[in-house]
């Protein structure tokens, strides 16, 4: 349970969900603690809670008291977020928003620590009441966090509940990264994806999953590639939104109008686009400063990307409620994860970014769903992905949609889920 969480995480709880005492393949490793209250009863006493709204004070504090810039030269976003909408919104973080609501929908789910690796991971594990359920493991990626799940969990976990068939159950698994949410900061190299990837291979035997699904988007779809190569004999497939591989040079004399548009994409990204992704990969430690001290600048480092990356007709709050995006800010913001968060570019995404700009020197052999929406950036075509991916079984291109496809259109997302995982179950 996400308790009273202080600047540096969960500090206190409610009694947390015991571990499952049964699950699929009859084991269960104690290693997977709930998140426990500190006190008999779970009843938060005055010290328990102090630090916590402490934290929420200092946030409201730090926001009132920002230093604001001049109005940018343009009255568009080409320069970054507007200085209008920035202050609103940072008013409304301040003055209206409610994370203990956030809170109490975090405190419904089961939540889990453990440790791999020596680090510790806090993740979701919510079992379907149906037992012919598969195992599943979602990762996310940045700037986003497990709240882009939310709205999915109970469809997939329980879907004769929201009009489904309980054949398309899943028992859902969802780690925050390492240096993400709240699990723990790396404070040594060698956290990159292929780690990460190890320890969700891991995580889900701990939980006694001999066999399950795997879905990812942002990171999640190099690490989710990279436990279907890892361990084939495990996964029965996975789901890549979208998957990632290089355009194809062969096909350069009969491109189709959607393979120039996803090329056009890629080159626009590099001009105008990937500020972000250059300094987090080559100085995480120096932005790292003002995210972790500046609600404000973190506001704006994510939100641009959210603007930038949903399916919003230029505005992120037609793609997502002003509440919702400032849920996954609290992400970054209750436990500090500005730098840690960032630093994952440096571990890992000079290799990530060559899958889908220039060449694509592994294969994955596992059978592959793949759903490209609209507004995603990279969108290869299904031929170009087929060389990297050589058993795809599922391929679509829903009609709106973007990088946070869960949390933008969550109906499309469940169904795509559902569509691919039929197929390989």
């Amino acid at each position: 349970m996400i308790g009273r969480a202080g600047p540096s995480g969960p500090t206190h709880t409610r009694p947390g969900p015991r571990c499952p005492s049964t699950v699929q393949g009859g084991r269960h490793d104690r290693r997977c603690d709930p998140l426990r209250a500190r006190r008999p009863g779970g009843r938060a006493d005055r010290s328990a809670r102090t630090p916590a709204e402490a934290a929420l004070t200092d946030l409201r504090e730090r926001l009132r008291g920002t230093r604001w810039p001049e109005e940018a030269t343009v009255d568009d976003w080409s320069q970054g977020v507007p200085l209008g909408y920035l202050r609103e919104l940072c008013r409304y973080w301040a003055e209206e928003y409610d994370w203990r609501a956030t809170e109490r929908r975090l405190n419904a789910l089961p939540q889990f620590r453990t440790s791999i690796d020596g680090l510790g991971i806090h993740f979701l594990h919510v079992r379907s009441p149906h037992e012919d359920a598969l195992p599943l493991v979602l990762t996310h990626g940045w700037p986003g966090s497990i709240v882009e799940f939310l709205k999915v969990i109970g469809p997939l976990t329980d879907p004769t509940a929201h009009g489904g068939d309980a054949r398309d159950a899943f028992h859902v698994v969802c780690p925050s990264l390492p240096g993400y949410g709240f699990s723990d900061k790396p404070a040594r190299p060698g956290w990159g994806v292929e780690r990460i990837a190890g320890a969700w291979i891991r995580l889900m035997g701990r939980l006694g999953y001999d066999r399950f699904g795997a879905q990812g988007s942002d990171w999640g779809t190099t690490v989710t590639a990279l436990i279907g190569q890892t361990a084939p004999d495990r996964v029965a497939g996975v789901h890549l939104v979208p998957p990632l591989a290089p355009p194809d040079p062969e096909t350069f004399d009969d491109l189709t109008d959607a393979e120039r548009a996803a090329l056009a994409a890629l080159e626009q990204a590099q001009k105008w686009e990937d500020g972000y992704s250059l300094e987090q990969s080559t100085r995480p430690q120096t932005i790292g400063y003002g995210l972790v001290d500046s609600p404000s600048l973190l506001c704006a480092w994510i939100i641009e990307k959210f603007r930038s990356w949903t399916d919003c007709d230029g505005h992120p709050e037609n793609a997502l409620t002003r509440d919702e995006l400032l849920d996954n800010l609290m992400f970054y913001w209750l436990p500090g994860t500005g730098a840690s968060a960032a630093r994952l570019y440096w571990e890992s995404f000079g290799a990530v970014q060559r899958l889908f700009t220039t060449e694509a020197p592994d294969l994955v052999t596992v059978p592959a769903g793949c759903s490209v929406f609209p507004k995603e950036n990279p969108r290869p075509s299904r031929r170009w992905a087929e060389k990297r991916f050589t058993d795809i079984r599922y391929w679509n291109e829903p009609d709106r949609g973007g990088h946070f496809a869960a949390f933008e259109q969550p109906d499309l997302f469940v169904g795509e889920l559902r569509a691919f995982f039929r197929l390989v179950r």
